[in-house]
């Protein structure tokens, strides 16, 4: 009796179904904030971080990276269990951080409308007090100033005396 050989289609299913079964071959899981938020411990220690502009919000677990972190344990236990994406973001974390940080994902974060509305309404009060910046920075100056007129003129009474 002839074996007829497997079909290009056939082939590509014997493979897949040989292939071990990988967090990166699975279809990712997702999480409510309300699944993220019991995570929030040293041992157990889960952050959500990504937005729309980095390809959505992301949920990681990086209790066995505590220690390892440069900036110390404490500042990422303080934002455990909840959306850490904006202090990531402020941080200005490299794309070195930004490679070490996906080893360490579990999954997506699951956007119901509450969730949605929330972050929403969060990126509306980031657009609207994002002014303050350059404000802030002429404030620096003008006091740097002051204090610099003040100094020297101390120092030119005290050289008079």
């Amino acid at each position: 009796q002839a074996k007829t050989k497997p079909s290009a289609p056939e082939k590509e299913r014997e493979r897949e179904a040989n292939q071990p079964t990988t967090a990166a071959t699975m279809a990712p899981k997702e999480y409510t904030m309300e699944e993220v938020s019991k995570h929030n411990t040293q041992e157990d220690c889960w952050l959500v971080i990504g937005n729309d502009s980095t390809g959505g919000p992301k949920v990681y677990d990086v209790s066995a990276y505590l220690d390892d972190h440069p900036g110390g344990a404490e500042v990422m236990l303080d934002v455990s269990g909840q959306d850490a994406d904006e202090f990531f973001e402020d941080i200005g974390h490299s794309n070195d951080a930004r490679e070490e940080l996906t080893k360490y994902l579990v999954g997506s974060l699951k956007m119901d409308e509450e969730e949605k509305k929330r972050r929403a309404a969060a990126a509306e009060k980031a657009k609207a007090g994002g002014g303050g910046g350059p404000n802030v920075v002429l404030i620096l100056a003008v006091v740097a100033a002051v204090a610099f007129g003040y100094y020297k003129t101390q120092i030119a009474s005290s050289d008079a005396e």
